[in-house]
């Protein structure tokens, strides 16, 4: 979907098609078949946006075969489908039983994160809308906190600043210019926007950028005026921005709210917990994870007895649909969204044009709020896309053809 802002720049909004398992081009296809076309036709729209999840495997039957590469392209115009977007956060197994910490390997200090992020950078390049020269791929925060010492970090900052190389040569070859984003994530090395500001400005290449995670920026308790300020003081791009809301509790205390909280632990993915205590740090429980934080890395530890203090508000690390917040005694932190989207897009110039609802969580919901087959999945999807344009246009973007 595509947005007209004031300033007469196009702001792209898509979804994220990591909430469909496929770790083969097949797969990839047949997602465009059974899920992405019914999600257009739903909106009643001639053109759909979807920011592709392409595993190692799909990326490399891509990069390796140019007539593959023009197939996909073929089927997504086919299809009423558009590519401006990848994430390359997870390499491979995104749709296992069990993620939880593989989705962080390898990381950015293993060689095989950046072949494969340059691959996707080829690949995209060859996706790209005609009328459309810019792209972008979101990628993990450098890598999951422990096991990460400063001769990991330098071999980190060696590979980014290599992409970026890379990238100034594709463009050179291509015409098109595709950035990539490190993506903060609670329990990452980048947990917080904050976090990015010294490792981006290492690089110091305005081809690496960051993605906004609006489930990740208030999953750390981050407002996002500072965070944004923060970033364009330190001249940091905002690459992309995923649209996506995080579990809060207002009240952790409560026995109704942690069995409503216990309802959404479950065994596929990580859902790190933050709270920011009104305590003496000294006597606060859990681990410190960031300035005036406390949290564990999974919502079932922050549940097992008094392992983080719940004086003040809990949230976690679990997309719920947009358009559809938990019941009470539960909500969802969609303000933040709200709040960072005016920020991106509602001032006199789009701070991002690239915009990706990202919610993968479905069917780790709890049993009763799961979608029972592809139609609900792709009625749910719809209805998220719905209120992201509903937001857009209230802050004065018009939706194009």
């Amino acid at each position: 979907m595509r947005f007209r802002h004031p300033d007469g720049s196009t702001v792209h909004l898509a979804y994220c098609t990591n909430v469909h398992p496929a770790e083969t081009l097949d797969g990839v296809l047949a997602q465009l078949r059974d899920h992405c076309e019914p999600v257009r036709r739903r909106l009643g729209r001639d053109r759909l946006g979807i920011g592709l999840w392409l595993a190692k495997d799909a990326a490399r039957a891509l990069v390796t075969d140019p007539a593959a590469l023009r197939g996909l392209r073929c089927e997504l115009e086919r299809r009423g489908l558009e590519v401006v977007t990848l994430n390359g956060f997870p390499y491979e197994g995104f749709g296992a039983e069990e993620v939880k910490y593989r989705v962080y390997k390898p990381d950015w200090a293993d060689p095989e994160r950046l072949e494969h992020t340059a691959a996707l950078a080829r690949v995209l390049a060859g996706l790209l809308p005609d009328d459309v020269t810019e792209g972008s791929i979101s990628t993990l925060p450098l890598a999951w906190r422990t096991a990460y010492d400063d001769a990991r970090a330098e071999t980190a900052r060696t590979a980014l600043r290599t992409l970026a190389e890379r990238l100034d040569a594709l463009e050179d070859l291509t015409g098109r210019s595709v950035r990539v984003a490190l993506e903060p994530e609670p329990g990452c090395v980048v947990e917080t926007t904050r976090d990015a500001i010294a490792p981006l400005t290492a690089v110091g290449h305005d081809r690496i950028g960051i993605c906004v995670d609006t489930c990740h920026l208030a999953t750390s308790f981050e407002d996002p005026d500072t965070a944004l300020d923060d970033l364009a003081r330190a001249g940091v791009p905002v690459v992309k921005s995923q649209l996506s809301a995080a579990l809060h509790a207002e009240q952790p205390h409560l026995p109704e709210v942690r069995e409503a909280l216990a309802a959404f632990a479950e065994p596929r993915f990580l859902h790190q917990t933050r709270t920011s205590p009104a305590l003496d740090p000294a006597r606060a429980g859990g681990t410190p994870v960031a300035a005036g934080l406390r949290g564990t890395d999974d919502l079932d530890e922050a549940l097992a007895g008094d392992a983080l203090p719940d004086t003040g508000p809990w949230r976690s690390h679990f997309h719920v649909p947009l358009h559809a917040a938990p019941a009470a005694p539960l909500t969802s932190t969609l303000p933040v969204l709200t709040s960072a989207l005016t920020r991106l897009v509602g001032g006199p110039h789009p701070l991002t044009r690239h915009l990706e609802v990202e919610t993968y969580t479905w069917q780790a919901l709890p049993p009763e709020l799961r979608p029972r087959g592809r139609a609900q999945l792709a009625d749910g999807i719809a209805a998220e896309l719905t209120l992201a344009r509903d937001l857009l246009t209230d802050l004065g973007l018009k939706e194009l053809p």
